[in-house]
């Protein structure tokens, strides 16, 4: 299914319709969640033999391109719930059925959420500032808090991860697993009052020896860089699904901007169009060329993880190289926009307005910008000596 079909025009007319509306009011997306799983927009990695659209991860990366052109907080927060849906067809498709559950539950209408980052450990996924403390039923509870858990009011399922220390002699255990929303032992605060991705609601979730049954541990690594497919699929499904939301913002505020710019009449030059503008035509000519770098990027990137494209020591690089040019792109297309659109765009509740406050999210999602080209120079440079 192509993401027109998956995401016809009236139901992307409506998304787009609400999203001030949700910004404003720091609200979550409730009808837009409602409407896109009646469209079964949550289950693009389900097989079709479940239900599913069965998409790989570049089809899925254009349908969250084309929803953010809609509402970018929207897609961002459906992000989350793709990303485990997306690891577990990526381990799948690599002969690793361990998550197969996580498609099923999505296909009777689960909604997963992502609950791995925590304030002050840039480390991401190779340590943890969360205890788990392994159950005599081979269960685990966790204490420790969450950040940015997107879809904070909607999810079913939240993906979270902790570490054993004692585990290992001592080195320390990454230890994976889900909860349910009826698992007592954590809460979710009420402290989503951002800048910009308003409507995402991802609040931080606070676990209080909150306990993943046995069945439910789906991974234990060791505490540092590894090579286990699990890392390669978050990695490659967040970055990717991420670049996509940003890259469909960029489209939008170009989109915008241009319109803009035919509407707009000079009173110096004799009430021409603004498009007539040798000056602003540049702009808008520069934020054209910079998005059409990203499309073919994302396109290669997401396609090599559908054909098992073996990257060696460079898929992480290539990864978070995505993910940075979206982010970085989408912020100066957006700035671009803006200088091309006068004073309105200034004001509260212009797309523009939005766009400009959602696209700033960009820089705090991991990998971030100084991480990012550490990866990248150490895969051709090598690590720092000493």
């Amino acid at each position: 299914m192509s993401p027109e079909e998956l995401l016809p025009d009236e139901l992307l007319q409506r998304i787009r319709s609400r999203a001030a509306g949700y910004d404003r009011d720091n609200a979550f997306f409730h009808e837009d969640l409602e409407e896109l799983a009646a469209e079964g927009y949550l289950k693009l990695f389900v097989p079709a033999s479940d239900g599913g659209a069965g998409l790989g991860l570049e089809a899925a990366a254009q349908c969250q391109r084309r929803l953010a052109t809609a509402a970018p907080a929207t897609a961002l927060a459906v992000n989350m719930h793709l990303v485990w849906t997306g690891v577990a067809h990526v381990l799948a498709a690599r002969g690793d059925n361990s998550l197969d559950y996580v498609l099923k539950e999505a296909a009777q209408g689960e909604v997963f959420a992502f609950g791995n980052s925590e304030a002050g450990n840039d480390s991401v996924l190779f340590d943890s500032r969360t205890t788990a403390t392994p159950e005599q039923d081979g269960g685990y509870s966790y204490t420790g808090t969450k950040i940015f858990t997107s879809l904070s009011p909607a999810w079913t399922r939240l993906g979270i991860f902790g570490k054993d220390a004692a585990a290992r002699d001592g080195a320390g255990e990454l230890v994976h697993g889900f909860i349910t929303r009826q698992t007592p032992g954590y809460r979710i605060l009420d402290d989503w009052d951002t800048l910009g991705m308003r409507a995402s609601q991802s609040a931080t979730t606070v676990l209080e020896a909150v306990k993943a049954p046995a069945d439910r541990i789906f991974r234990k690594l060791p505490v540092g860089p590894n090579a286990d497919p699990l890392i390669f699929a978050i990695f490659a499904c967040f970055e990717s699904l991420l670049a996509a939301v940003y890259t469909g913002l960029g489209e939008r505020a170009l989109a915008v901007g241009v319109e803009n710019v035919k509407r707009r009449t000079s009173f110096k030059n004799g009430g021409r169009s603004y498009a007539q503008d040798p000056d602003i035509r540049w702009k808008v000519a520069e934020a054209a060329m910079a998005m059409d770098v990203l499309y073919p990027q994302l396109r290669a990137v997401t396609a090599d993880v559908d054909a098992l494209v073996d990257h060696g020591s460079q898929w992480f690089p290539k990864l978070v190289g995505l993910k940075v040019n979206a982010t970085e792109t989408a912020r100066r297309v957006v700035d671009l926009a803006i200088r091309v659109s006068g004073g309105s765009s200034y004001f509260r509740g212009s797309e523009l307005e939005r766009l400009y406050r959602d696209v700033l999210a960009g820089m705090f999602h991991p990998s971030d910008d100084e991480s990012a080209h550490n990866t990248v120079a150490n895969a051709w440079l090598g690590p720092l000596e000493g």
